[in-house]
């Protein structure tokens, strides 16, 4: 346990200091909350009470999910690859698994402040209903984590290059980012549109946060 801590803290060090991933992971959903809150305030919308910001704030959390998984994960790995510091790991006698679970723990716990952040600022500038159900939102979040971390870890486990990574990465990101309800809600698609967002991965991860929360 306690080389488990020692690696996963470094890990989190390392994380800090690469100014693509605190981005994407931590100031981008940031931004959006406050430029598209900014824009369509937050009056209650229906008979529910919720407005669009509240609605907006659980696509916000799956955008720091997609973007931790499928682009700072892949790129991590690719280059700790790339750099044979995965070569020296195996000549350690730190198991495979200790490595990974270090980072699947790093990338829960950034994705989790993150969202910390993201309800913080939505309280406090848009005045953002909290869920019924704390609990249900960290569970559906832990969970929708984890599974976008199994696409992540297979990304870069199998591309050559850093490089490499950040491109397919970024090409996977981007499309699910608008397609999914993250960024847009799905209300708005034409129906084409949504039938083409069910089979977008991280659109079933909206939907269970926005269902949670709601």
């Amino acid at each position: 346990m306690n080389t488990l801590w020692k690696l996963t803290w470094t890990e989190a060090k390392l994380f800090l200091r690469e100014p693509a991933a605190v981005f994407f992971t931590l100031l981008f959903p940031l931004l959006l909350l406050v430029i598209f809150g900014s824009i369509f305030g937050n009056a209650p919308l229906g008979d529910a009470g919720f407005g669009r910001v509240d609605r907006s704030v659980p696509g916000y959390i799956a955008i720091m999910i997609g973007a931790l998984s499928l682009i700072g994960v892949p790129i991590t790995l690719a280059t700790y690859r790339e750099k044979g510091i995965l070569r020296r790991f195996r000549v350690t006698p730190l198991p495979t698994g200790l490595f990974l679970a270090a980072h699947g723990l790093v990338a829960l716990v950034m994705v989790l402040v993150g969202t910390g952040l993201v309800i913080g600022a939505g309280v406090a500038l848009f005045d953002v209903r909290l869920p019924a159900s704390s609990l249900g939102v960290v569970g559906a979040t832990v969970l929708g984590t984890l599974s976008f971390l199994a696409l992540g870890f297979l990304l870069g486990g199998t591309l050559p290059t850093a490089r490499t990574a950040q491109a397919v990465g970024m090409a996977l990101f981007f499309p699910m980012l608008f397609l999914s309800g993250a960024a847009l809600p799905r209300m708005l698609f034409p129906d084409l549109l949504k039938q083409i967002s069910l089979y977008v991965p991280l659109t079933h991860v909206v939907t269970l946060l926005q269902n949670v929360w709601m």
